[in-house]
């Protein structure tokens, strides 16, 4: 199976020489991408169709059909030169996001002996999911006592006495017996033997298939349900199987998400696909609670819902807002970031840098509804920005004392991501009241 490899926002043409993609392959990785809800209501969210080339737009992840498969990295600017070694760096910076922001401890040093210059994202997630899987198992299965009821020459439990005297009134030999036992057929193990049959479709891994196959084994004796059937509130993780709670969220990153969707269409293929503003809203803000943990300030992700406006006569709130990152003091918002998953540019002779007006009248709303002064667009760093400062402007909302700053922080290395975030936490001259330092 060909594989090809492109960055978000680029071209593949049709064709079939060297960088160039198969037209019929194209339209079948399109109508896979349709499936996802990331497509949008006009189909083209994921992939846009045109007459001579496919693009990808701001998705991320792998699409995969029978014949071939697409795989979309985001743009990461990374140290490596070499197209094959920047892929598989982007590849291990983009897992690194993505455990984060999910809360799952995966060992980059063990994602590159995974040999992530051949292997995609998909198939590298699923390498790591399988090791953990395994891992787990050695060390017993989770189980659960389940109240069951049988018919046994021998009492075991309690005597269910109401059946006992009606079903075997006329044969004593048998026991209507009630009692409990330890069964591994629980919502846990439903759920992780859905992930396995679904990765062992999806997987175009040897060694992968291998290892999943040998985990069907394990999980024979489990029923099978639906994906959209597991019943995951079921779930209960207690301190005698807490260490399957990352598992759990990574059966859910390959089964839903919050951030991407498996999706397949008659068969036909699969994908899995994240959508980078989510991703990267979520991965800074999860950056910027360990950067202020231990300090006064207190990080909250997606939180205020303040109305905008307040219908008459019901005083219903209309229009709620829900900033991607407040800070508070005490009870007191001080600073608010939104984040954006755009390249905006440093060029002195552009005074907006590229930001957007929206963005700047969503900002403006955000301090008057918070009532905080410092209101912060943060954006990734990117090459062009080699040597820029973290803050690349500072702006005073005209006529109140309120500074809307726009920033930038890299994502390529975290020693250099979590240094940036400090820095920016203690840059706030103008306003004395908010000073994070």
């Amino acid at each position: 199976m060909r594989i090809y490899t492109i960055r978000e926002w680029e071209s593949l043409s049709y064709g079939k020489g060297e960088g160039q993609i198969p037209e019929l392959l194209a339209a079948r990785l399109a109508e896979v991408a349709r499936s996802s809800p990331l497509a949008g209501s006009g189909g083209q969210g994921v992939l846009e169709e045109h007459r001579k080339h496919i693009r990808a737009r701001g998705v991320v992840g792998v699409i995969a059909a029978p014949q071939g498969a697409l795989e979309i990295l985001p743009k990461i600017d990374v140290v490596e030169t070499d197209p094959t070694a920047r892929n598989a760096a982007i590849r291990r910076r983009l897992i690194h996001m993505l455990a984060v922001a999910l809360d799952l401890r995966i060992d980059l040093g063990r994602v590159t002996e995974l040999d992530s210059q051949r292997d995609t994202l998909l198939e590298i997630l699923i390498r790591v999911f399988a090791e953990k899987l395994t891992e787990a198992v050695r060390r017993g299965m989770p189980r659960q006592y389940r109240r069951d009821e049988d018919d046994l020459p021998a009492l075991r439990g309690t005597l269910d006495v109401t059946r006992q005297f009606t079903r075997h009134a006329v044969n004593p030999s048998r026991l209507a017996c009630r009692f409990d036992e330890l069964s591994g057929d629980i919502a846990l193990n439903r759920i992780l033997k859905a992930t396995i049959g679904h990765l062992s479709r999806a997987s175009r891994s040897a060694a992968n298939v291998q290892t999943l196959r040998e985990l069907g084994f394990v999980y024979a004796d489990v029923t099978d349900v639906r994906p959209a059937a597991l019943r995951w509130n079921e779930v209960i993780l207690d301190r005698t199987n807490r260490t399957w709670a990352e598992l759990l969220a990574m059966a859910r990153l390959f089964l839903f998400g919050r951030y991407q969707t498996t999706s397949s269409g008659a068969g036909q293929g699969t994908a899995l696909l994240f959508e980078m503003n989510a991703l990267f809203e979520e991965y800074v803000g999860r950056m910027i609670v360990r950067c202020l943990r231990g300090t006064e300030f207190s990080v909250h992700l997606q939180t205020g819902r303040l109305f905008c406006l307040t219908s008459e006569p019901d005083r219903r709130g209309l229009f709620q807002t829900k900033p991607d990152i407040l800070i508070r003091r005490g009870g007191e918002v001080v600073h608010i970031i939104d984040t954006k998953w755009k390249r905006i540019t440093a060029r002195v002779d552009d005074r907006k840098h590229g930001v957007s007006q929206s963005d700047v009248y969503q900002m403006m709303a955000y301090g008057h509804l918070y009532r905080t002064s410092r209101l912060t667009l943060l954006y990734p760093r990117h090459q062009g920005l080699d040597g820029s400062p973290v803050v690349l402007a500072r702006n005073r909302i005209t006529g109140r004392d309120t500074i809307l700053e726009t920033a930038c922080v890299g994502i390529g290395n975290v020693a250099v991501l979590m240094a940036e975030l400090d820095e920016l936490f203690r840059l706030d001259a103008t306003c004395p009241d908010s000073v994070m330092a």
